[in-house]
């Protein structure tokens, strides 16, 4: 590693979910408890191995609460993390953190929730509690930019004008996503392949993105389970090693709604995670076998890997359309299931133990992104060895 001392110490060893539905008739705390315990058997630990826990600040299940329902015992490690999706390889990155200092032997990331039976977070902002948070959209609300939907909206417009391009070019990202679905059978879009002509005749949801530029609701849970690299090899599955990890927030961030900030066809947290990656792993774009790249839209897919140097700007649709980079194969967001990006963090670990459905041969070095628009953060993920 050339700039960091965190990179190889921790590895993802345990994965874990529940079905992915649009109604699961669970709690949300049932949910959590039933992910991590389907996580730490797939990892072969018991839950009296575990010392430390991490999620979300969006869940609604406490840390010791989930310990409780899932028979975890004491606890010397709890953690969440902030800006809904962005968080997603943070809480692995905070426990790869906890482990390498000493300060946790085991540690479970979870999130879980009823995100299409309960609280759609699609549905907008709604009435909300006066907050530092909340200020800023006041500048946005009053002219009806209410949903994530819009925010995106405003910069993918700026995007396609910036070079010249046409809203077809998303489709390439939303087509690749169903079609790794239609393989996956724990996919709610399984056997549902789409083409490019049935994403430009998807309607309208805010111009210039339509209903399949949007991920979708889901109702699931999610869990890691993240040790010591040494103590990985002598559990049941081989290692993902944690190669790198990264948090960033760029100048002037807001949450989806920075449009006062320079420039409008870019991601600068993405930017900033990027550089941490590629400094801290001493790797580049080429060296990378498969992309889980967070698909929450369309065209911050294709922002995020002009940003990661895949492609230069303005160039991303064309890259996916290209094949070059073996993207999202567990079908992402838009396929799989909107589970704020933990689901897709498990693809990474199945690309690199060569169990994914739409495995890619000789998989060694997987790089994970969590929410954009939003503080983030990203993850390298490699074989051991």
């Amino acid at each position: 590693m050339s700039g960091s001392t965190l990179g190889g110490r921790a590895a993802v060893v345990g994965i874990g979910a529940t079905a992915f539905t649009k109604d699961s008739g669970r709690s949300e705390l049932a949910l959590a408890a039933a992910a991590v315990r389907a996580a730490l058997a797939d990892a072969g630990l018991a839950p009296g191995d575990v010392d430390g826990m991490v999620t979300f600040t969006m869940d609604t299940s406490p840390e010791i609460t989930v310990a409780q329902a899932a028979g975890i015992g004491e606890l010397s490690f709890f953690s969440r993390v902030h800006y809904g999706g962005g968080a997603a390889c943070a809480t692995v990155q905070q426990a790869a953190l906890a482990v390498a200092a000493g300060v946790a032997e085991v540690v479970v990331c979870y999130r879980a929730f009823n995100e299409r039976s309960g609280r759609r977070f699609g549905a907008g902002v709604g009435r909300r509690e006066p907050t530092a948070e909340g200020v800023a959209l006041g500048w946005v609300m009053p002219f009806g930019l209410l949903t994530p939907a819009s925010w995106v909206a405003m910069a993918a417009r700026r995007y396609l004008h910036a070079y010249g391009l046409e809203p077809e070019v998303f489709g390439h990202v939303a087509v690749t996503a169903r079609r790794h679905a239609a393989a996956n059978p724990a996919a709610y879009f399984h056997r549902r392949p789409i083409t490019l002509a049935d994403h430009a005749a998807s309607r309208w949801i805010a111009e210039p993105l339509r209903l399949l530029d949007c991920c979708q609701e889901t109702d699931g849970g999610q869990a890691l389970v993240v040790t010591s690299t040494e103590r990985a090899r002598t559990l049941r599955h081989p290692p993902a090693v944690i190669t790198a990890a990264a948090q960033g927030a760029g100048r002037a961030q807001e949450q989806m709604t920075g449009f006062y900030r320079d420039g409008l066809t870019g991601l600068p947290e993405t930017a900033v995670v990027a550089r941490r990656l590629w400094a801290d792993s001493g790797l580049r774009p080429s060296d990378i076998d498969v992309g889980i790249l967070y698909d929450h839209f369309t065209p911050y897919v294709l922002m995020q890997l002009e940003e990661f140097g895949f492609c230069a700007p303005g160039e991303g649709g064309a890259f996916v359309a290209s094949g070059a980079l073996p993207l999202n194969t567990h079908g992402g967001q838009l396929g799989e299931a909107y589970l704020h990006g933990m689901n897709g963090i498990a693809e990474a670990v199945r690309q690199l133990r060569g169990t994914s459905v739409n495995q890619v041969p000789g998989t060694a070095r997987v790089l994970v992104t969590a929410g954009t628009g939003v503080p983030t953060s990203g993850l390298i993920l490699g074989a051991d060895g």
